[in-house]
């Protein structure tokens, strides 16, 4: 992609995102209620994703080192 072309690509992207959701219609006013709103739940999206994988990957992460570590030493503490 050309690097001139970007700016306009990206207002291309944001005016069809503008005729998709409608917002075209709108009032200013409106407009940044409705880009706050999404823009807010977006942000919680991406935060609520980053702590829920980075939660179950350390938990993958130690399950798989308990397989991998000593053998004799988790067969002794299922016994006691």
């Amino acid at each position: 992609m050309d690097v001139k072309r970007t700016p306009s690509y990206l207002y291309w992207l944001f005016c069809q995102f503008e005729l998709i959701t409608c917002s075209y219609l709108m009032e200013p006013w409106e407009k940044v209620l409705f880009y706050s709103f999404n823009l807010a739940m977006l942000g919680l999206l991406l935060y609520t994703t980053y702590v829920c994988v980075a939660f179950h990957a350390s938990s993958a992460f130690q399950l798989l080192c308990s397989f991998l570590g000593n053998p004799r030493e988790n067969a002794l503490s299922v016994v006691k």
